[in-house]
C-alpha cells in the first residue's frame, strides 16, 4: 500500500495545480464584448491580472477568477472593445494646442479677431498670441477685405500691434501671422517663397500674413528661438503639461494608445525620461522627422520597442511631408487644382531627403510613414518604396505607411496591395472635407481618386484610421461614424459607395493600427495574454442607429488593467 498511496499523491496534486484558477484584479462582466478576434469572438466577462487579459467568456466562468480583493464591474450590457489606437496624431501639438486659442469653431474670421483681441488685453507687450484650427471653408462668409479666400492681415495687426500672432491653420500646413509676426519673421516685399512654400501676396505684391506649407518655417524659426530663451526647467515644464493635457484628452476619448507621427530626438528624450518615471499616460508609438544628417547620428540610440512596460516605442521614420494639405492648396497633384489653376500644390520636402530617409530607416531598421496626400506625392513614394524593397530583398517586415493617402490615381490603387503598403487615413476627413473637396479636384477626379476608403480595402489594402489631432478632434466616434455613413453637415452624402462597413471601421481603429505598430501581438484584440487595454461605450456602435452613433460616450477607459477615465455624467 505504502508504495501505491503516494504515487497516487502525487498524480492528484498534478491535477489540482493544472486545474488551480489565476485570481484576477479586475473582472468586467455582464457586458457585450466584441474582441475582435480572428474569429471575432463575443463574450460577456474578461479578467484580467496585472496588466494582462487572463481569461475571456462567460459570466459564470469568469466569476471563477474573483475573491474578495478582485475590483468587479457590471458594464450593465454595454459595449467593451479593444482598446482605440489613434493611427496618426501629432501627440505634443495636441498637447500645445490644448494650452492656446481654439479656433476651430469659429464661424468667420471676425470671431477670431475678436477672440484675439481679449488674448491680447490679458498679455504682457510681446508676448505671443498663438491659436490652431481655422479653415477658411468652414467659415459663414468671406473675409473683407480677402485675397485666394484668405483674409489680409490688417484687421489682426491693428488689435495687436505689439504681441506677435501666429494661428496655425486646421490641416498644421500654414500659418496666418499679423504685421507683427512678419516683421519679426523678416518679411517684406523682397522675401522670396522658400522651396515648397509660399509666402501669400496680394495683386500688388504685398504679405496679406497667410504663410503656405514651407514658408510657416519663417515664422516658426522665430518662435523656437522665443522658447529657447526659456529656462530649461520652464520649457521642460511646459513640455510636460504638454504631455498630461495630450493624454487626458485622449483617454477621456476611449483611446489607449496614440501613434504619433512626427516628433523630434528631444521631445522622444523627454518620454523616455517619463516612461522610467511611469507618467506617460497613453503608450505611445513615435515617429522621428529631424534631418537626416541629426538621424544618422541617433536612430541607433534611440530605437526603443516596448520601452517602459509597453508605453513607449520609437522605431519610425514621419510624418515628413512629401507634399502639403488640400485644403491650403498644398497637396502634390499630378494636374493643377480646378479653383486655383496656377498651382498643382507643392513638394514640401525634397524627394532626394526623403530617400536619403529610406536609406536610413534600412540601416537601422525603422518603419517610413511618409504624408503623401496628393496623387503626385502618393506615386513618387510609391516609386521610392518600390525601389528600396527591390534593393534589399532579404529585409523582411516592412509595413512602411502613406499617411493620409487621400488621393489616389487609380493606376497606383493595386501597387499598395502588391508592395504591402499601409495606407493610413482619417475617415473623419471624407466628412471634413467633402463639403469643399470638389471644388479643389473638379467632381470627375473626386470621385475617381478622392478618399477611396471602401475601394482600397476591396482592393486588399490593410488601411488603418485616426482623426490626425489636433487637425480634427481626437473623437474616435466621429471618425466611426463618419467611416461608416460619409455623412456631410447638410445631410448629404459623399462618396456613399466608399463607406465602410462597422466591422471594418472597428478594425481599422484596434487591430489594423496595432498591426501597422508591429503590436499585434500584444494589443487590438482583446484575447488571453494580451495588453488590458478596453475601450467601453454607452451605446453597441456595431448595432445602433447609423445617426445615434455620435451620441456614443466612453464609460470607461481601461490601461493596463487600470481603470483611467470613467465618465461619472
Amino acid at each position: 500500500m505504502k508504495n501505491i498511496y503516494f504515487p497516487l499523491l502525487f498524480i492528484i496534486a498534478i491535477f489540482s495545480c493544472n486545474d488551480a484558477i489565476d485570481t484576477a484584479d479586475l473582472v468586467l462582466i455582464n457586458g457585450n464584448i466584441v474582441t475582435m478576434d480572428k474569429n471575432n469572438s463575443k463574450a460577456t466577462a474578461l479578467a484580467v491580472n496585472g496588466d494582462r487579459i487572463i481569461a475571456v467568456g462567460t459570466d459564470e466562468e469568469i466569476r471563477r477568477h474573483t475573491d474578495k480583493e478582485t475590483v468587479i464591474i457590471d458594464l450593465k450590457g454595454n459595449l467593451a472593445i479593444p482598446g482605440l489606437i489613434e493611427g496618426h496624431g501629432h501627440y505634443m501639438r495636441l498637447g500645445h494646442t490644448l494650452m492656446h486659442l481654439d479656433l476651430r469653431y469659429a464661424n468667420s474670421w471676425d470671431e477670431i479677431v475678436d477672440m484675439v483681441a481679449e488674448a491680447v488685453d490679458r498679455s504682457k507687450p510681446g508676448e505671443w498670441i498663438l491659436g490652431w484650427g481655422w479653415h477658411q471653408d468652414k467659415w459663414e462668409k468671406t473675409p473683407i477685405p480677402s485675397y485666394e479666400g484668405l483674409p489680409i492681415h490688417n484687421s489682426l495687426s491693428e488689435i495687436s500691434p505689439e504681441n506677435p500672432v501666429m494661428l496655425s491653420h486646421t490641416s498644421g500646413h500654414g500659418e496666418y501671422i499679423n504685421a507683427k509676426g512678419m516683421e519679426m519673421a523678416g518679411i517684406n516685399a523682397e522675401t522670396p517663397n522658400p522651396a515648397g512654400g509660399e509666402i501669400v501676396r496680394d495683386r500688388l505684391g504685398n504679405a496679406i500674413g497667410m504663410l503656405r506649407e514651407s514658408a510657416a518655417q519663417l515664422i516658426d524659426n522665430v518662435y523656437n528661438e522665443y522658447e529657447q530663451n526659456m529656462t530649461p526647467a520652464d520649457l521642460e515644464e511646459q513640455h510636460r503639461r504638454q504631455v498630461a493635457l495630450a493624454g487626458q484628452e485622449a483617454l477621456e476619448n476611449g483611446i489607449t494608445s496614440f501613434q504619433d507621427m512626427g516628433s523630434s530626438f528631444d521631445e522622444v528624450a523627454l518620454l523616455k525620461t517619463m516612461a522610467e518615471e511611469g507618467n506617460l499616460p497613453v503608450r505611445l508609438y513615435m515617429a522621428i522627422h529631424d534631418p537626416s544628417d541629426l538621424m544618422e547620428e541617433k536612430l541607433e540610440e534611440f530605437r526603443m520597442v516596448g520601452y517602459g512596460n509597453n508605453f513607449l516605442t520609437n522605431r519610425c521614420i514621419g510624418e515628413k511631408v512629401l507634399d502639403g494639405a488640400l485644403g491650403t492648396h498644398g497637396g502634390w497633384l499630378l494636374e493643377p487644382y480646378v479653383d486655383l489653376p496656377h498651382t498643382s500644390g507643392f513638394n514640401v520636402t525634397p524627394v532626394s531627403e526623403i530617400e536619403r530617409s529610406a536609406e536610413l530607416a534600412v540601416k537601422h531598421d525603422y518603419q517610413m510613414a511618409i504624408q503623401g496626400i496628393g496623387d503626385k506625392a502618393t506615386r513618387v513614394l510609391l516609386d521610392i518604396y518600390e525601389k528600396t524593397f527591390s534593393e534589399n530583398p532579404d529585409q523582411g517586415d516592412w509595413r512602411w505607411r502613406i499617411e493620409h493617402a487621400q488621393v489616389i490615381h487609380p493606376s497606383d490603387l493595386q501597387r499598395f496591395k502588391t508592395l504591402d503598403v499601409i495606407a493610413g487615413i482619417q475617415g473623419v476627413f471624407a466628412c471634413s472635407d467633402g463639403p469643399w473637396v470638389a471644388s479643389r479636384l473638379g467632381e470627375d477626379r473626386t470621385r475617381e481618386r478622392g478618399y477611396l476608403w471602401r475601394t482600397m480595402i476591396d482592393e486588399g489594402v490593410r488601411i488603418m484610421n485616426g482623426t490626425d489631432p489636433p487637425v480634427e478632434d481626437i473623437d474616435p466616434m466621429a471618425s466611426f461614424h463618419c467611416s461608416v455613413s460619409r455623412v456631410l453637415s447638410n445631410g448629404s452624402v459623399f462618396a456613399p459607395e466608399q463607406k465602410m462597413s462597422r466591422f471594418q471601421a472597428l478594425k481599422s481603429y484596434t487591430i489594423d493600427n496595432a498591426y501597422a505598430a508591429f503590436e499585434e501581438d500584444i494589443k487590438g484584440t482583446l484575447e488571453v495574454g494580451k495588453l488590458a487595454d478596453i475601450t467601453v461605450l454607452s451605446q453597441d456602435i456595431m448595432s445602433v442607429a447609423e445617426e445615434e452613433i455620435p451620441n456614443t460616450k466612453v464609460l470607461y477607459t481601461i490601461l493596463g488593467g487600470e481603470v483611467k477615465f470613467q465618465n461619472t455624467n
